[in-house]
This record gives C-alpha cells, structure tokens and sequence, in this order.
C-alpha cells in the first residue's frame, strides 16, 4: 500500500459502520489524489463513490466535468455530477455563495450514514487558521476544519489535514495522475489565495514548519474549543426559547456579554451554520439586544443572517420569498420540493385522492379552521401563530382544484385537510431549507 493511502486504511470509529463513501471531486491534484488513493484500500472499492458540483462559474466547466466522468469511468468509480445555480450578486460575496451551493449539493447526496470524503491537507487548515485568525476568531473558529463532523444526514471526513500538500503532488507524480488546474486559483484578490501565494511563502522563508505549526495550533485551539463545549451547552439551555430553533432575548441579556457570545456561538454550530465571527458578535451587541432595537436590524455572513423579530433572535440561510409564479401540482407520493430549497412531505398515507396544487402565497388568501364557522385571512393566522415574516414567505400553499386554501406549510390546516389526515393518522411535514 502507498506511504500516502496508509493513514486511511482504518477509518474513526464513527464511519466503521458507514454506509456509501463519496468522495468530492473537483478534478483537481487534491481530490485526485484521494480518490485514486481511497480506491486502493481493501473494503472502500464497493461503496465508493465521487460528486463533481458543476458551478457553471468557468468557462471550462463542462470541459472539467467531462474529465471527471472519464476519470471515474477509467477507475470504476460510480459518478453523480450536480449542477448548481450560484448567485453572482450575493451579499455574501461570490466564493462564500459557490461554496454554500456546492455544500447543499452534497448534502442532497448523502443518505443516513453515507460519509463525504474531502481531500482538504495540512497547507488548507494552516490558511483556514489564518483567516480565522484575522477575523478575530474565538477558540472556536481556531479550531478551522475538524478532522470529522456530522454533515447534512452523514459525516464529512478530512482524514488528510496532517499531510502537506507537497505529498500529494509527489504521490500524483508518481503515479502519472492527470487532474485540472483551475487559473482562478492564482486570483489573489480572493482572500485564501493572497494568503497561499503571497503571505505563506514568506512566512516559510523564515519559519519552513510554518504550515504544520499553524495546523498544531488549530489542534489546539479545537481542543480547548471542546472543552468549553459541555459549559456553553448548558448555557445554551437556559436561552432557549419553547422552540430551539430561537432564542429568548430577556435570557441572553440576563447574561454576562461574554457568556451570551458564547451561548450564541454554540447555537450557531448546533444549528449546522458557518462560524460567527467576531463582528457577528459586535452587531448583536451593537443592534441585535439593545433596549432600542431596530426592527431592520440584521447580522449577515457567508450566506446566513442573524436577525431579530420580538423578542427572539433567529438565525438561518439568507433566502427570498417563493416566486411568486412558482406552481406545482403534488399528490402526496412524493416530497414536494420548493424552489430555493426546503420540502414539504406527507407522511402517514400513501397519496391524496385528488392531486393538489402548491403555490406562493399571493396575499388576499382565507382559510376555514377547524372548529371555526368562518374563513380567516390566512396573512392573520401566520401572524398569530408567531412566524417570522421570512418564514411565512417561504411557506408552500396547498390549495385543491377549486382553488380553496388547504394549508400552509405545516403551520395551517383547514378543517377539511385536517379532517382527512386526521382519520388516516396522516400529517404534512414541512423541512425548510438548512445550511450543512
């Protein structure tokens, strides 16, 4: 077996019982390497598998898929490409929006256990660090990228962050492997590349371990991350609203600044969201908890927002309202998907009888509940039931085919509906969409 493949012959404990191995597959030297590596290893061949995500962002993309596939149908390694959709004008900026469409393309792979394999090496955390580091990072996000986490309904494996990037070029080399280069790369007005062309090179000039000591200190500060996980946990308990997808402003400002940051920060990460950075913290100090809050007022990063509404704070993917001439015709068997992500599911029953029609809510729409006489403005009903604006725009409407208001989501059902679900021990699931 290859020196390089070696540390991958015995998997962590949490991925012995994995189900399918994927491998993130870019094409490029890394993801190469590793699924060339991985197909070597006795007890891998069988469930291995690669995802190339086609950004559609270079003019060589189909080119670069096109090479994955043939690399794939060479090696024997089953292939899935997605195609995503990546907003150039994001807030949040254009290698932030690429990179939370290429991680919900993942996710959407990944069944109950599968495990996605990605190729990151010791050369990706010492700039993770780095970056953390300039943005003033806690000990949290010093900990940069974890050698194993849960992702989506899996885990994310990156059992190479100890090796240098200069072994897997030699391994490459040595095993006369093709792979793509990718010119934007070299593009030093993005952040991670200034760093990797310009600041680390000089700073192994001075110090050649430079890349294994930042990786140490990423180590380090992970560890001392963990620790301090147990005491934010159960600081976390105590702000939590009835709903833990919010928390209850009166309760953080109960606590010290220092302790609510850290509150804070350990629900982001239960949430499956980015790391707040230190000005995440600043603004909820600033804006987001003051007496006089602003009701506009809002903490946006890589592709999430922190706002609050009443008196809780949210958090979650920033996402426009369902377009407003989105409709489908849905009959249950099936989950319903929404544009811009999220499903609405029937569970319990096998299909609806008639077909229903799912749209945007349009305004003006009324709803009988059950034990009512009369129809209510369905706008009202969401507003009683306390559901952020946001959230009521993005709620899927069921209507049948004469046009009267079924459902929203999972939030709102007519008495007809619930009636119906009701004697087949049946119900709607909403799962709006989430960032892995």
């Amino acid at each position: 077996m290859s020196p390089l493949s070696a540390p991958l012959a015995a998997p962590p404990s949490p991925v012995r019982d994995a189900g399918a191995l994927w491998v993130a597959f870019s094409g490029g030297l890394d993801s190469t390497v590793l699924l060339h590596a991985l197909r070597q290893i006795a007890g891998f061949q069988s469930r291995l598998h690669a995802v190339h995500v086609h950004h559609g962002l270079q003019p060589q993309a189909d080119a670069w898929a096109a090479h994955c596939a043939a690399l794939c149908r060479q090696w024997e390694v089953p292939l899935e490409v997605r195609h995503v959709q990546v907003p150039r004008d994001a807030d949040a900026g254009p290698e932030a929006a690429a990179r939370h469409a290429r991680h919900a393309a993942f996710a959407d792979v990944l069944g109950p256990d599968d495990v996605l394999i990605a190729a990151h090496h010791q050369d990706d955390q010492a700039e993770t660090f780095l970056l953390r580091a300039l943005r003033a990072s806690g000990p949290d996000g010093l900990g940069a990228m974890r050698p194993l986490r849960r992702f989506a309904q899996g885990w994310l494996w990156r059992p190479w962050l100890a090796l240098p990037r200069d072994a897997l070029k030699a391994y490459a080399l040595s095993h006369d492997l093709a792979w793509i280069e990718d010119a934007s790369n070299a593009d030093t007005r993005l952040d991670r590349n200034f760093l990797r062309h310009q600041v680390l090179p000089l700073l192994r000039q001075r110090w050649p371990q430079a890349d294994a000591l930042l990786a140490r200190s990423a180590a380090l500060s992970a560890q001392t991350a963990g620790l301090m996980i147990e005491h934010d946990a159960a600081t976390l308990a105590l702000v939590q609203a009835a709903d833990p997808q919010v928390l209850s402003v009166g309760a953080l400002l109960a606590l010290t600044p220092a302790r609510r940051a850290r509150a804070v920060r350990h629900w982001i990460a239960q949430l499956g969201l980015p790391p707040l950075p230190a000005r995440g913290v600043e603004a909820l100090e600033a804006s987001l908890l003051t007496p006089r809050h602003d009701a506009q007022a809002r903490f946006d990063w890589d592709g999430v927002r922190l706002r609050r509404w009443r008196d809780q704070l949210h958090a979650g993917p920033v996402l426009g309202p369902l377009p407003a001439d989105w409709q489908a015709t849905w009959d249950g068997s099936a989950a319903l998907q929404v544009p811009g992500g999220g499903h609405l599911q029937l569970e319990g029953a096998a299909r609806f009888e008639t077909p229903l029609l799912a749209g945007a809510r349009q305004g003006g729409e009324r709803i009988q509940l059950p034990g009512r006489q009369h129809h209510h403005a369905l706008k009202h009903v969401l507003q009683e039931l306390g559901i952020p604006p946001w959230e009521r725009q993005r709620l899927p409407v069921l209507r049948d085919v004469d046009g009267t208001v079924l459902a929203a989501g999972d939030r709102v059902q007519s008495a007809t509906l619930a009636a119906w679900l009701h004697e087949r021990n049946a119900r709607l699931q909403w799962r709006p969409a989430v960032r892995d």
